[in-house]
């Protein structure tokens, strides 16, 4: 990732090797700000409570969250009460279970002084993993990208995106974003279009942060513009991130991605979906399976820029924070293997 000029993950080792260091997504983008993570309890509370997110990230914060528990305490019990811990932050990314099922299974048979620094190298490769395989996502995206630009070759290949599926939300590049970053990159003109997406805002706080960071053309819209962008031929492609993928291709991802779909398959435009195969879920057939999180009404009712918090109502509030898209209206699956028809 580009950010004030330099090329850096969004999580690393602290200095030290003892710890993670993420950045907080909550202050963003009014201010940059790094925080050390010291015990898996402060790993839970940063996946938990969305100073980090993004399905790929928190998986890569899970795994040096269970390295951070059994340097606490690496015995049995300590094993399973830091896993136990860290699964429960967030029901709906599968990418936290299995990165928390790949450090245990990778310290489950040593001895309990050899834990933590195994857990450790174990959360280093998930992260530097995550990274390959985005930068390869884009590779295989960008090759897609140059087809659809060279049907009109005389204007920006215009992509619409919603959420926050950047490097803010991996290790490295991002998944629905790292095509765009490597056209860009390549010489192909290309602008996005940025969905706010509410309720927290991930767009436009987020990936509008990201592209400008790193020069990219955009322009933030809100939600329910979308629509009409396609329908008046504005809109290339739709390419969004995903928080799980089940057996049958149903794509669960942030709230609306769904109408995108919808809009996407009523106007001709194409409909993308970039995951690495962490992302993948063989074992829940359908997306009706996925458990859909629900979160606080106060992101709904509540207004926040990272800075200032305005109520905007006094009446209940639902706030499910994730919806499914059907196999059926997704064109094509991009992923570090390949752009794949289905999964």
């Amino acid at each position: 990732m580009i950010l004030e000029g330099e090329h850096r993950r969004s999580i690393r080792r602290t200095e030290d090797g003892k710890g993670a260091c993420i950045l907080d997504q909550r202050k963003l983008p009014w201010e940059v700000k790094w925080v050390e993570l010291r015990t898996a309890g402060q790993a839970a509370v940063a996946i938990r409570d969305m100073w980090t997110r993004g399905a790929p990230m928190i998986g890569a914060t899970a795994a040096y969250g269970l390295a951070l528990a059994l340097a606490e305490d690496p015995s049995d019990e300590g094993l399973a009460k830091g896993y136990g811990l860290l699964l429960e932050t967030r029901p709906t990314a599968i990418n936290l279970r299995w990165a928390l099922d790949t450090v245990r299974a990778e310290v489950a048979g040593l001895p309990p002084e050899a834990r933590a620094a195994a857990a450790f190298a174990k959360a280093d490769a998930i992260a530097d993993e995550d990274a390959a395989m985005c930068r390869s996502i884009g590779e295989h995206g960008l090759a897609l990208f140059r087809t659809l630009h060279a049907k009109h070759p005389d204007r920006p290949l215009n992509i619409l995106t919603h959420c926050n599926a950047g490097w803010l939300a991996t290790v490295d590049y991002g998944t629905a974003t790292a095509p765009i970053y490597l056209a860009h990159d390549a010489g192909i003109p290309v602008h996005v279009w940025v969905d706010e997406t509410r309720p927290r805002n991930q767009g436009a706080l987020l990936t509008a942060f990201e592209l400008k960071n790193h020069g990219v053309p955009h322009t933030v819209i809100a939600d329910n513009a979308g629509g009409l962008l396609m329908m008046k031929g504005q809109v290339d492609a739709v390419v969004v991130g995903t928080d799980r993928v089940t057996a049958n291709g149903d794509v669960c991802n942030k709230i609306g991605t769904y109408l995108k779909a919808l809009a996407a398959h009523d106007n001709g435009v194409p409909f993308y979906v970039a995951l690495p195969y962490t992302t993948f879920d063989p074992n829940t057939a359908t997306g009706a399976d996925i458990p859909i999180e629900e979160r606080s009404a106060e992101e709904l009712t509540q207004l926040s820029d990272g800075q200032n918090t305005v109520q905007v109502t006094q009446s209940p509030a639902a706030n499910p924070a994730f919806d499914v898209t059907p196999a059926r209206l997704v064109t094509a699956y991009i992923t570090e293997r390949g752009v794949l028809d289905r999964i």
